[in-house]
């Protein structure tokens, strides 16, 4: 298999086959609050169900020491050896597919009943301590950040890899991993497997579940659950072809495949994820290389320059402001427009908010009106 994220081929236990079109989002960790609206929506609209009461197909977690379920990354970071980067952003070291055990076609560990138990461990705890008076000194050492998360939908899936019933599939048409629970015998090998934790065992059905990507949304033309209910407005969801040269009017494509400024969530895993975080701007460069991969450095210097970028900064204009999939966008003068896949406009977003001073004596209504800038 060629990993696009890793630069290289890579083992997997099934020929490739490409999707139509690939399902894929960006988050940008920047501007996420920690609200759990997008966690809300997605538990009432999901996982409400007898034995779901643990499973959590969206969760946002505090990093860096914030995990559901318990130290998800850290057990598997700790296994995998020869986590190396080459300068030419090639992945030098082993991927969960090819450092496996007699016997198994993927690296992976199980979680504990017990690590479910947590949900919150970790919340807004950041690191180090602050010395008297350092908060008054401008920037200071101490840091937190919020990672959202969801499962992947990725490319080679490790839960599809590691299943014995082959009951896990991606659909043609867009990519999502999907779980045909009839087929499913409970083995949990899917909830090993996967490195993000993103596959649940429902201890009241006997069966494994997970994300569906909102797929009755998709089919519609509409955005999942968690995207359009984010108040942060920190995501876009739409679709990238791998196989084809990325699009400058795909807003996907302009933030992911072009200026690069989104990234994957540990590439070095191996399953070439489809979410992609716009890193946060204050975290230590070293922390970020590990979660993101070697692109990190480049990826916060966009950011921070996007308003000298008016093609990406147009696309970053249209997070939350439809429920809409936006397939095409373009750059106006004064405004980022968002199309669908048929190319009608269905967003219009102005590059700077319309300010209205009232008059302070309203004489239709005899009031008083104060303005606050």
């Amino acid at each position: 298999m060629n990993n696009s994220q890793l630069k290289r081929k890579m083992e997997y236990p099934y020929e490739e086959a490409k999707p139509r079109r690939q399902i894929a989002y960006v988050f940008d960790t920047n501007k996420c609050i920690a609200c759990q609206t997008c966690t809300v929506a997605c538990k009432t609209t999901w996982t409400a169900g007898r034995g779901e009461e643990t499973i959590f197909f969206n969760n946002v977690e505090t990093k860096p020491y914030g995990g559901y379920p318990l130290r998800w990354d850290v057990n598997l970071l700790r296994e995998l050896k020869n986590q190396r980067w080459s300068a030419d952003g090639s992945y030098e070291g082993s991927t969960i597919f090819e450092q496996t055990a007699p016997g198994e076609r993927v690296r992976g560990w199980r979680p504990a009943e017990r690590d479910y138990a947590y949900p919150n461990i970790g919340e807004d705890e950041v690191v180090g301590m602050l010395e008297k008076g350092a908060f008054f000194n401008g920037m200071h050492g101490s840091w937190m950040f919020y990672l959202a998360r969801i499962c992947n939908h990725c490319s080679y899936p490790a839960c599809l890899a590691a299943c014995p019933r082959k009951a896990i599939y991606k659909r043609e048409e867009d990519g999502i991993v999907l779980i045909d629970q009839s087929r499913c015998r409970g083995y949990k090998e899917c909830v090993k497997a996967c490195p993000y934790k993103k596959t649940f065992y429902n201890m009241v059905t006997r069966v494994s579940e997970k994300c569906i990507g909102c797929y009755p949304l998709i089919e519609k033309g509409e955005q999942p659950r968690c995207v359009t209910t984010c108040i942060g407005k920190i995501r876009m969801q739409g679709f990238m072809e791998d196989a084809k040269e990325p699009r400058k009017d795909n807003p996907i494509d302009m933030i992911v495949r072009i200026r690069k400024v989104a990234l994957p969530l540990y590439p070095q895993y191996g399953t070439q994820p489809n979410v992609y975080y716009v890193p946060p701007i204050h975290v230590p460069s070293d922390f970020l290389m590990q979660m993101f991969g070697p692109s990190v450095k480049e990826a916060v210097a966009t950011y921070r320059n996007i308003y000298d970028d008016r093609e990406l900064l147009a696309a970053f204009l249209l997070f939350g402001n439809t429920t809409k999939i936006i397939h095409s966008y373009r750059a106006e003068d004064h405004f980022a427009v968002g199309y669908n896949e048929l190319g009608d406009e269905i967003v219009r977003i102005p590059y700077t908010e319309p300010v209205h001073v009232r008059a302070y004596y309203d004489e239709k209504i005899g009031t008083y009106r104060h303005n606050t800038p």
